[in-house]
């Protein structure tokens, strides 16, 4: 395994302060509100990626380890999901079974056709990408729904007046959730190869693989990421809809929820 000296590591912190400046600087100057969190988050993730590497140096062989990994990475992006979307209470049990259907579903299917091999090290890898990729949809499906019964609200009272259950009144919002969500792993997919190098490809070619070897995970995972989010935006957009219908101004109201 290749080490990384203290010079690398000190150009690699270098860079990513030098690309906060204009990230910050442009916020700032169109007076975007929170404009200090893009860069907070770059900072945090470079301090989580480094005690990450050093944990992961004795974890990523060891099955046991990799599944309490796992099950961390699950519990903190369920958490942030369900956050995203107001009070962690009212939605942290729907955002739970909407990534969790995802992503059990897709590693399911992936290790048990023999797709990739069921190892530590590729549970690890794959999981971490399907957890990030479930955790990502859950939101913006959540959040798409949630703009969307606030910009409609009057539709969606006008069907319950004439009858409609709750499911019926707010499925056209749902629908519209779910095709919104399912947009940039959509996207990411389609232009693989031709626009751009997913990091799961470059990374396998770094390590060593062929390009047709990575290729051949890389596709796998693409197809796993497309699984989970139309599972994880399905449940939680057809789940969370109809709740708007039962009298929790909450669950819909734009002051409830972070920006």
């Amino acid at each position: 395994m290749q080490s990384v000296t203290a010079e690398e590591i000190a150009r690699t912190v270098l860079a990513v302060l030098v690309l906060i400046i204009p990230t910050t600087l442009v916020l700032r100057a169109t007076g975007v509100p929170q404009r200090w969190a893009p860069a907070l988050a770059v900072l945090r993730g470079m301090l989580q990626l480094a005690v990450l590497s050093i944990i992961l140096t004795g974890v990523i062989t060891d099955a046991r380890l990799v599944a309490l990994a796992l099950v961390v990475m699950f519990a903190a992006a369920a958490l942030t999901s369900a956050r995203r979307l107001g009070t962690v209470r009212a939605h942290l049990p729907l955002v739970v079974a909407g990534m969790g259907t995802g992503i059990v579903v897709t590693l399911v299917v992936v290790f048990a056709t023999g797709a990739i091999e069921l190892s530590a090290r590729y549970a690890l890898a794959v999981g971490g990408i399907i957890i990030g990729n479930a955790m990502s949809t859950s939101t913006l499906a959540g959040r798409r729904l949630l703009q969307a019964a606030d910009d409609r609200w009057d539709e969606i009272e006008g069907w319950l007046a004439l009858g409609a259950t709750p499911r019926q009144a707010t499925l056209p919002i749902s629908r519209h959730a779910l095709h919104e969500a399912l947009v940039p792993a959509t996207d990411q997919t389609r232009t693989t190869g031709l626009v751009t190098l997913p990091g799961a490809f470059v990374g396998a070619i770094f390590g060593g693989i062929s390009p047709l070897e990575a290729g051949r995970f890389q596709i796998v995972v693409l197809a796993g990421i497309m699984a989970t989010a139309a599972l994880t935006s399905a449940v939680v957009s057809l789940g969370l809809a109809p709740r708007l219908c039962r009298g929790d101004a909450a669950l819909r109201s734009p002051s409830a929820r972070p920006r």
